[in-house]
This record gives structure tokens, sequence and C-alpha cells, in this order.
């Protein structure tokens, strides 16, 4: 008879009893933090391995970049890919072709414009690859409140439920505490991998941005040669 109470106790402590049980705000608080959690491991994925090939393939570009003889043939071949560093690349060309088109070439200006095309660049480049990540960092902030709020709901729908019935016994009071701290686990289950990915993948594009300046400034390096040739 004990086994019995003890398996039944158990079984209305699980995870979808305790969702079931729970009010409408408590339900609500559940779903949106499964929710966030969902949308935080699609953002994880989606831009590990994004970033993944996006630096893979910038190496093979700027280690193709750096052994090229013509840098106009390869402008009119590989220059026009969908890569950050190749899009660094055409803008650097672009804008050398518009200043030395004409007869009389303003080096210092030329100089000034090359660099500041490119390093427009780079600016459009990071923000594309940082889009969605500062949503890592929002649900890593919001979602133990939002956790924290079911919480305190639940708390207070346990003692409404103590005080109607007029007991403290275990079986009154553990369904109410249990999904007050059920809704504080999904909290912290969608804020603690938001803010580790936030703070990796913010490292990893810092990186990236630091290599993709190094490129950038070695080409204006090679442009300015140029001028001065």
């Amino acid at each position: 008879m004990t086994g019995i109470e003890v398996t039944t106790s158990a079984s209305m402590l699980s995870p979808i009893t305790l969702f079931l049980q729970a009010d409408i705000i408590v339900k609500a608080v559940m779903i949106g933090l499964t929710l966030a959690s969902i949308w935080t491991w699609v953002i994880i994925i989606g831009h590990g391995m994004k970033l993944r090939r996006v630096g893979a393939k910038s190496e093979a570009f700027e280690r193709d970049f750096w052994k090229a003889e013509d840098v106009d043939r390869l402008y009119d071949g590989a220059g026009k890919e969908d890569l950050p560093s190749a899009r660094v690349f055409s803008a650097g060309v672009s804008e050398w072709r518009r200043s030395t088109a004409g007869k009389v070439v303003d080096r210092e200006g030329t100089r000034s414009r090359l660099a500041t095309a490119m390093a427009a660049s780079v600016g459009a480049e990071m923000d594309r690859l940082y889009d969605r990540i500062s949503i890592l960092a929002t649900i890593g902030s919001v979602a133990p409140f939002v956790g924290l709020f079911g919480t305190v709901w639940g708390i207070m729908r346990a003692f409404t439920d103590i005080a109607g019935k007029q007991s403290t016994n275990l079986a009154v009071v553990a369904p109410g505490i249990a999904e007050a701290l059920f809704a504080t686990a999904l909290g912290l289950f969608a804020a603690i991998p938001a803010v580790i990915a936030y703070n990796r993948l913010t490292h990893r594009l810092n990186r990236f941005e630091a290599k993709l300046n190094r490129f950038a400034d070695g080409f204006h390096a090679t442009l300015s040669r140029e001028l001065e040739a």
C-alpha cells in the first residue's frame, strides 16, 4: 500500500502532470520559457554552423587572394562570392577602380576612400553575422526573472490552497510548490545555455572581425603600394 502511494505521488510531480495541474498564468510562463529554450538552441546550432562554414570559406578565399598574381582576374572570378572577405575585397577593388579612373589620381584621397570603403564593408558584414545574437543575451537576462514570476505565482497559489483546505499536509502543499519550482527550473534551463552561447559566439565573432580587419588592412597596404608605383 505504501509503495502504491509513493508511486502515485511521484507521478503527480512529473513535469507533464505539473504543467497540466498549473493554472493559466503558470502555464503561460512554462510555455513561454519552453519556446525561449527551443529558440535558443535553434540560434546556437544555426549560428554555430554558419560561423564554421563562413570561417572555412573565408580562409580559403584569403589564401587564394595572397597567392594571386592578378587582382583583377581574382575579382572577376572569385570576387563575387557570397563571403565576408570576398565582399570586403570587392568593395576595395570597386573603390580603387573609381578613384583611379581619371587622368589625375589623388593618392591621399584614394587611400582615405579605400580605407573608408573597406571599413564600411567590414562593419556591414559583422552586422549581418551578429544578427539574432542579441536575442541570446535577452533570453539569458530575462528568462530567470520570468521563471521567478512563475515561482512567486505558484507559491501564492499554494498558500491559497492551504488557506482554503485549512491544512498544511504535504499532499496539499507539494503540487503548488512543485509547480513554482518547475517554473524556476525552466527559466534556468533557458537562460544558462543562452548566456554561455552568447559569450562563446561573441568571442568567435570578435576574432573573425579582427581577422577581417587584418585582411582589409593588408589589401589596403597592397593598393597603397600600387599608388606609389
